[in-house]
């Protein structure tokens, strides 16, 4: 399970399109080798907690960013969230939202959560590509996390 070792961005998308022009934006910038993308939230619960599937994963080795969408399947993004936020070892992690949904609700039960910054997915396929780089150079190069 090395490949996880040098995971630092934690993509939970089950848009298959949407992940790969987000991929494609972060590799512009040689990022997107250190991104692992999960499709749905209990897949990325498994990873996070490093059970199911992902038990051999060293929990120790946490991603330094999570970009979570809002609409996935089984369980969904402000669930995923809340456990998140819940969990001492994983609540400084910082998690940003990347959906389709500018909906107020959704914004404000994102940040009541403890979520880091909230970013409505642009339609236009150059300013996703320039969202996803940009904060992918600013939550792994520009930001201070705690030691």
């Amino acid at each position: 399970m090395d490949n996880f070792q040098a995971v630092e961005i934690l993509m939970i998308e089950d848009n298959t399109h949407d992940a790969e022009l987000a991929l494609r934006a972060l590799a512009k910038h040689n990022l997107a080798n250190k991104v692992f993308v999960v499709k749905d939230g209990a897949e990325a619960l498994e990873y996070i907690f490093a059970a199911g599937a992902y038990a051999e994963r060293d929990f120790a080795k946490k991603p330094k960013v999570i970009l979570l969408d809002l609409k996935l399947p089984k369980v969904n993004g402000i669930e995923v969230l809340r456990k998140i936020k819940a969990d001492e070892e994983m609540k400084l992690i910082p998690v940003v939202i990347l959906t389709s949904s500018n909906e107020e609700r959704d914004l404000r039960a994102c940040y009541k959560l403890g979520a880091n910054s909230y970013i409505t997915k642009p339609m236009n396929f150059e300013k996703f590509s320039e969202t996803v780089a940009t904060l992918g150079l600013y939550w792994l190069l520009v930001n201070q996390p705690p030691g």
